[in-house]
């Protein structure tokens, strides 16, 4: 007589493999869970990395900046009007730098928060070179690493543009800034037709300097071409008729007129303050808050208010740039003044 088979009920194998499952999850769970949890600390970015390729990012750009106005091939367009009612200019220069840029950024560092003042969805396939200036070697430390989800990179890609149309080009720069939790820690200012860039890492080093004297009593103050006007009788309401006021282009060439800049950087106006008293977008002086800070200045709303680099790109508070004097005795001795209001 045959012997016997042994039926198994689909139901039984189901139920069988589900516990088997449950098993082997349980005594992997853990392990799992640190894998993940040691994938995430991974992602960190060295500050020091960080700075050699905004520096980087900042020159590519500058080159397409500087062969559009040579070569003359601006293609103007209009982005449409400020609140003040000036026209804002879009050139080639503009988008052939954010391509450069924005993807030079973010191809090195795919987790960080890239915002930029120009749209293109162009891929760039740049790298990297893995180069770091001699003098970022000299004056920085490695080994600096901070989240990625905590950096956001706040992209100029042609600063004075409206300068640049006009080929007044010493006011012209591509910045680069990196702010941690919002607030600004490396700061790159590169000027492309001298091919000068200055740049800031907070709390370790700087290729610039803050002069040796500056003055409030009264000040040279350096405000924007485009509505000097208004701010121009802010001032003097703020430090007497006698003021100094000096009207240049780009919140870029505005930081570094408060600095003492080397003979390669060319002629640069030399103030005592920077004020701007309308919106103005964060690419716009985010790069300069960091140089500033990193040197122990400061730049802060009208109000005094520190500024937060994450979030929306608009400051609606103005701004007071300042360093080498008492930042607070500045602002005391502004008028009253509300940005959403003019």
């Amino acid at each position: 007589m045959a012997p016997m088979g042994i039926r198994l009920s689909p139901l039984g194998v189901a139920v069988f493999c589900l516990l088997g499952v449950g098993v082997i999850y349980h005594l992997y769970a853990g392990v799992i869970s640190s894998r993940l949890a040691a994938f995430r600390q991974r992602r960190t970015v060295d500050l020091r990395d960080l700075l050699a390729v905004s520096v980087e990012a900042a020159a590519q750009g500058g080159l397409e900046v500087k062969a559009v106005r040579d070569g003359n091939n601006l293609n103007e367009k209009s982005k449409g009007k400020t609140r003040e009612g000036a026209s804002e200019p879009l050139t080639m220069g503009d988008l052939q730098s954010h391509i450069r840029m924005f993807n030079l950024i973010k191809n090195t560092f795919p987790d960080v928060t890239v915002h930029s003042e120009e749209h293109d969805n162009k891929v760039d396939k740049i790298s990297w070179s893995r180069d770091i200036p001699a003098d970022i070697l000299d004056k920085i430390e490695g080994g600096k690493d901070v989240p990625a989800e905590s950096i956001t990179v706040w992209i100029d890609p042609l600063d004075a543009t409206q300068e640049y149309t006009e080929n007044l080009v010493k006011y012209v720069t591509t910045m680069v800034c990196v702010a941690v939790d919002g607030k600004p820690v490396i700061g790159v200012i590169h000027q492309p037709f001298t091919g000068f860039t200055a740049w800031a890492l907070v709390g370790q080093g700087s290729n610039v300097h803050r002069r040796s004297s500056y003055s409030i009593n009264p000040p040279k103050v350096i405000v924007s071409r485009s509505h000097s006007g208004k701010v121009k009788s802010y001032i003097q309401d703020a430090f007497g008729n006698s003021t100094t006021v000096i009207e240049a282009g780009g919140a870029g060439y505005k930081v570094m007129s408060l600095l003492e800049m080397p003979s390669e950087a060319g002629s640069v106006d030399q103030a005592d303050v920077y004020i701007h008293i309308t919106f103005i977008k964060k690419w716009d002086i985010c790069a300069g808050a960091a140089i500033l800070n990193a040197l122990g200045g400061r730049m802060t709303t009208l109000m005094g208010e520190d500024i937060d680099y994450s979030g929306e790109p608009l400051n609606k508070g103005g701004l007071v740039a300042s360093i080498g004097v008492e930042h607070k005795a500045i602002l005391e001795r502004l008028p009253n003044w509300d940005p959403d209001k003019h």
